[in-house]
């Protein structure tokens, strides 16, 4: 795990060398273990691709480890770099995880020194590949997945991606054939941003604050994500806020002919929830379930440094620690709890350590526990904006003191998400896919629950400041382009499995980003094994109705209603039975509830003057896009009981800081 960024001129201009090593300072903390620069003339831009040469450096800092390569910052160093052009960055920080001598610097290259690459992520079967590249004939000077992946691609081309099982973010650059990379994993666990200049460099990044530090950069703000975050809270496009910055989409990738100058993006790989065409017996499904998963557990393991787990109390991370117990011992555990001396009613039961606890004891697991107060909110939310770099899915400051935690002790950490999206975990959300009465009535209604801050006849008047330069945004249009493989009339399962592909692509991404600047905050390394390749595969072909128990009357719940919560014994039905061997029964059959602070309660209790102080304030930054009457109204509906909407404080609250910081 590490950070990757770079610049590539798409003219005759050189690229700006100068803000090669800010680019890469400012993701020390992805990796803290080295740094790595690599400036190279193409010959691209002057019609004489034969003549290349390339400078390659490391830092100050980390020089005594292989003092073979010169200091960016030497006198030698920069004497060469100021007296040739080049048109080609490319920079690393790296995370030592796999092979943590020097053998695994980055950017690394071939034997010929013609393919380099920048890396970020992990190929949990690089051992398979390395075996069956050596039968091959290549040879291997490291024991690090990026050494692989270099020699995958001479061997298949860029296809080879199709191969990997894991999550990765990487640039290549193939010097005999002029042509450069930027790939992104199938699910998305591993970000990568983009943007080309006005003067045509197209600058990349694991994170947005390098292309900052690109100063041909311009920034402002994306009105138009803006109006997509404040419905959604979300981003469904591959806008940010930072505007004229991309996302590069889960499962593309980039390929770029430094001769022709052609940019082409390729989508090699996508999501498909189905039913089979011939149902298996339950059983069959159960037993291949338990052995995929566990192989999967059992796959992401591997790492030469120390591996932990979150423990929330739920299934998911329940069952990942316990594969995982069975094969570290003493494995190290972290749970996340609540202060509730001042939450109410249906909040006094967000706290989960009681569970974390109890399955820390029957896993004999090394257990480490943090509790929140309302005020940690406030303490963090500077840091957190900065790391975050723009609002996302969910209350995720929960997830911030978490992989803090796990920093202290571990350097990788083991995580739940991507098994609610899989296995059905959210019964409430698919009612509205059951019955409709065409495909278009499906979408409706389905949009109707997706907008989840602001009312719809309030949204007009929230953003009238802006109303001009976001009159031509259609959400309802953005919201029906994620899904494919439209149909004027479907059954029942196809319309769930449509729900299901919907919220992989959108609420689970959005969780995958929060989830990587997050952990990468604290250089920490967050694996994901519901999201190993074979499990996948499988989990999309398991019918709908071992997933839900009753398909036809599924609960229906609010997520912000007051006096209810999201809590069903209901989804995951398949897996719950698959897991039944690993994980005590009083969890395996508990009602499903999500990570999730009281912030309904502190935000009228504790947190009331942190949240008047800043959103109350009429001179507030965001009232720089939203109407401050209408904004206020919908903070007092919270303040005063009326209305629970918690997310929607916490998002402007969110983006308040976040003008402060990038705006």
């Amino acid at each position: 795990m590490c950070g990757i960024v770079g610049a590539l001129s798409l003219n005759k201009k050189t690229i700006n060398i100068n803000y090669a090593k800010p680019m890469a300072d400012k993701i020390a903390h992805r990796g803290p273990d080295d740094a790595g620069y690599l400036f190279f003339h193409t010959g691209s831009r002057h019609n004489n691709p034969k003549v290349t040469f390339f400078q390659n450096l490391t830092d100050e800092r980390f020089k005594n480890i292989d003092d073979m390569l010169p200091p960016i910052e030497s006198n030698s160093a920069q004497r060469e770099l100021s007296q040739h052009d080049y048109d080609l960055y490319m920079g690393h920080r790296r995370l030592s995880i796999l092979d943590i001598s020097y053998a695994g610097h980055q950017p690394m290259s071939d034997l010929s020194k013609n393919v380099w690459i920048a890396y970020n992520g992990e190929i949990y079967n690089f051992k398979e590949l390395k075996i069956e590249l050596e039968s091959l004939g290549h040879r291997f000077k490291s024991n690090t997945d990026t050494e692989v992946i270099i020699y995958a691609y001479i061997q298949w081309g860029i296809d080879c991606i199709k191969r990997f099982n894991g999550m990765f973010a990487f640039s290549l650059y193939d010097n005999f054939k002029k042509k450069f990379y930027l790939v992104r994993d199938r699910y998305g666990i591993k970000p990568v941003y983009y943007h080309i200049t006005k003067d045509n460099t197209f600058i990349y990044g694991s994170e947005i604050k390098s292309i900052l530090e690109y100063k041909d950069y311009q920034s402002s703000v994306d009105k138009e994500a803006l109006l997509e975050y404040f419905t959604f809270q979300n981003i469904f496009t591959n806008k940010t806020l930072h505007k004229d910055i991309q996302i590069l989409e889960a499962g593309h990738y980039f390929e770029i002919d430094l001769l022709s100058k052609n940019i082409e993006k390729t989508q090699y790989w996508d999501f498909d929830f189905s039913e089979p065409e011939k149902v298996k017996d339950e059983r069959e499904y159960i037993e291949e379930l338990d052995r995929l998963f566990t192989q999967a557990v059992k796959r992401q393991l591997v790492a030469d440094v120390p591996v932990g787990s979150y423990l929330s109390g739920g299934m998911d991370s329940g069952s990942i620690t316990a594969i995982a117990a069975q094969n570290f011992p003493w494995l190290k555990t972290f749970t996340v709890g609540f202060d509730l001396s001042s939450a109410s009613g249906i909040e006094l039961a967000y706290d989960e350590r009681a569970k974390s606890e109890y399955m820390s004891y029957k896993f004999k697991t090394e257990h480490y526990e943090m509790v929140l107060k309302s005020g940690d909110m406030e303490r963090c939310m500077n840091d957190f904006a900065y790391h975050l770099e723009e609002p996302r899915v969910g209350q995720s400051y929960p997830n911030y003191y978490a992989a803090k935690l796990a920093s202290k002790f571990v350097k990788v950490v083991l995580s739940g998400a991507g098994g609610d999206e899989l296995f059905a975990g959210y019964p409430w959300r698919y009612y509205r896919a059951v019955n409709n009465d065409c495909y278009d009535n499906y979408i409706d209604k389905y949009y109707g629950f997706w907008k989840r801050l602001i009312p719809n006849k309030n949204i007009q008047r929230v953003f009238s400041p802006i109303k001009d330069e976001v009159k031509n945004v259609s959400t309802r249009d953005i919201f029906a382009s994620v899904f494919k493989d439209k149909h004027s009339t479907l059954s029942s399962e196809e319309y769930i499995n449509h729900s299901l592909y919907f919220e992989a692509k959108t609420f689970l991404h959005g969780l995958l980003v929060v989830d990587d600047k997050l952990s990468m905050a604290h250089s920490l390394e967050t694996r994901v094994p519901f999201l190993d390749n074979d499990l996948v595969d499988f989990a999309q072909k398991i019918p709908v109705k071992y997933k839900l128990k009753h398909l036809k009357q599924i609960e229906r719940m609010d997520e912000n209603e007051i006096g209810k919560i999201q809590k069903t014994n209901d989804g995951k039905i398949i897996l719950r039975k698959a897991m039944n061997s690993h994980i005590p029964d009083n969890i395996n059959k508990a009602v499903k509830q999500g990570f999730s602070s009281p912030d309904n309660s502190w935000f009228k209790g504790e947190s009331i003057d942190f949240v008047r102080e800043k959103l109350l304030n009429p001179k507030a930054s965001i009232y720089q896009y939203m109407d401050v009457q209408s904004t206020q109204k919908l903070i007092n509906e919270h303040l005063s009981g009326e209305k629970n909407r918690r997310l929607f404080i916490w998002s402007l609250l969110n983006f308040e800081e976040w003008i402060y910081i990038y705006g």
